[in-house]
């Protein structure tokens, strides 16, 4: 294995269980699983700094490692949905690469979009997950669709805007953290 592939698997696994450690740092949790916390952060960091496959590979291990953490599992499917699958869309963040812009501002705008697109990705499992498996929770009268997209967004919301408020700091004032060496403004 040369040095350059041995430094972005360390990368991976190191922003693999810094997101476990986030995500055990919970603001609120909600009744039916989905909390608000910093999860979000290094897997969306790992993605815009070395692409879509560790982007959703690192997002794969840490749903794996939230299973083993303990997670609320009705079917094989939904583990599946909930876990891996939604962690690891969050690592389609990496569809956007920062090195090809110059300004902050621009910078800024590429990082939110990956970030846009990483829970968009995230929303889509959790979203279907609660359609066909969580939907006896919603109240009488409320569509099954429209209670698992409200339920998602409570906190799927909240938690996009901290990881990118958060990530927007780095850019400013820690950058390197986003850039590999070889990309780097000198």
């Amino acid at each position: 294995m040369d040095r350059q592939r041995l430094v972005i698997l360390l990368e991976m696994a190191m922003m693999a269980a810094l997101a476990i450690v986030f995500s055990q740092i919970k603001v609120f949790e909600m009744p039916q699983g989905g909390s608000v916390s910093l999860v979000m952060v290094p897997i969306a960091l790992i993605a815009v700094r070395r692409g879509l496959a560790a982007g959703v590979i690192t997002g794969l291990v840490v749903g794996f490692l939230q299973l083993l953490l303990g997670s609320t599992v009705v079917h094989p499917v939904q583990l599946l949905l909930d876990y891996p699958l939604a962690f690891g869309a969050l690592g389609l963040a990496g569809f956007v690469r920062l090195s090809g812009y110059e300004g902050t501002k621009q910078r800024i705008m590429v990082l939110w979009s990956g970030l846009f697109i990483g829970v968009i990705g995230r929303f889509v499992c959790h979203f279907l997950s609660g359609m066909i498996w969580f939907g006896s929770y919603a109240p009488e009268g409320v569509p099954v669709w429209q209670y698992s997209l409200i339920y998602n967004i409570t906190y799927l919301l909240p938690e996009m805007i901290i990881a990118g408020v958060v990530l927007t700091v780095v850019l400013s004032s820690a950058s390197q953290l986003l850039f590999p060496a070889r990309d780097r403004v000198a």
